[in-house]
């Protein structure tokens, strides 16, 4: 219903992400694209160890076969703290075993002919039939952007500051794109969270509130660190980072600094609510405003 309305107020794109605690991501879209006819159906993302990536591809298909050409299919390794402490899987060499992945998972949707054998997966098989959905993966650190870069069909950053991105990331991106003779890079989809309001205190709380257990994990302290936001004495995220992180303001300046960001040089935004006081209220506003840019 809500992915409905939303394809109702002109937004064009729309992302979900996979936690251990909620139902399966995949699912839900294949049941919003029944329900919808133009919106993109995106994931960012689907963690990549609990699944094997033939089973990713059949799920993948099974969505494309109902929404053709909807589909972008956002994947990352996660982390530690969820792999192996929630799922009990271990976790070493995460971009690696990333790198592996994507190989398996995009030969299998665009060839549909797998003969891979390797550290990680051992996988012989010719799929029913293929289709051409871009695999996206997350990215945080410069050896994530890189292999994007080299691999990838779009890259997926997350409460990553600006400055950061558009300092580091997206001549990460390109260098390796260009290095791997692929052309033009893949597009970096940028995460804004967004708070509509005009008090700075308020939107300093809301987003202590909403961002402050990324501290706990290790790969987002050592990207918030080489950013130029370390982590302070008491392992917590500064004043400063919440500012650099969070658009706020009324439609108008959140819309206004939409554009500003475009044109900085991100390819997209993926943009989360931060909730300030009804965020019934403010989800419907912050649709309507993207719905009409």
């Amino acid at each position: 219903k809500t992915i409905a309305a939303v394809e109702a107020a002109g937004v064009r794109q729309i992302w979900m992400a996979q936690t251990p605690f909620w139902p399966d991501t995949l699912t839900i879209l294949a049941a919003a694209a029944i329900k919808t006819s133009t919106v993109r159906l995106g994931t960012s993302i689907v963690p990549t160890y609990p699944r094997h990536p033939l089973v990713m591809a059949q799920q993948a298909l099974s969505l494309y076969d109902i929404a053709p050409s909807r589909l972008r299919l956002g994947i990352g390794p996660s982390h530690q703290a969820i792999i192996e402490g929630i799922y009990g899987l271990p976790q070493t060499t995460p971009l690696a075993h990333l790198r592996e992945y994507v190989n398996v998972l995009r030969t299998a949707l665009w060839e549909g002919k797998v003969d891979h054998h390797g550290k990680f997966f051992n996988v012989k098989v010719s799929m029913s039939h293929t289709a051409q959905i871009p695999v996206l993966i997350s990215t945080l650190g410069m050896k994530a952007f890189q292999l994007a870069g080299e691999i990838a069909d779009g890259a997926l950053s997350w409460v990553c500051p600006v400055p950061y991105l558009i300092r580091t990331g997206i001549p990460a991106l390109r260098t390796a794109a260009a290095a791997a003779n692929r052309g033009s890079a893949p597009p970096l989809v940028a995460h804004v969270p967004v708070a509509l309001s005009q008090d700075r205190n308020t939107v300093l709380a809301a987003g202590h509130q909403l961002l402050d257990m990324y501290a706990k994990f290790p790969f987002y302290a050592k990207m918030f660190a080489d950013a130029g936001f370390p982590l302070t004495a008491g392992q917590m995220i500064s004043d400063s980072l919440i500012d650099s992180l969070i658009v706020s303001g009324n439609e108008d300046t959140v819309a206004a600094q939409f554009t500003e960001l475009l044109a900085a040089g991100l390819d997209e935004l993926m943009v989360t609510l931060v909730p300030i006081k009804d965020a019934v209220d403010e989800f419907t506003r912050l649709m309507h405003l993207i719905g009409q840019l």
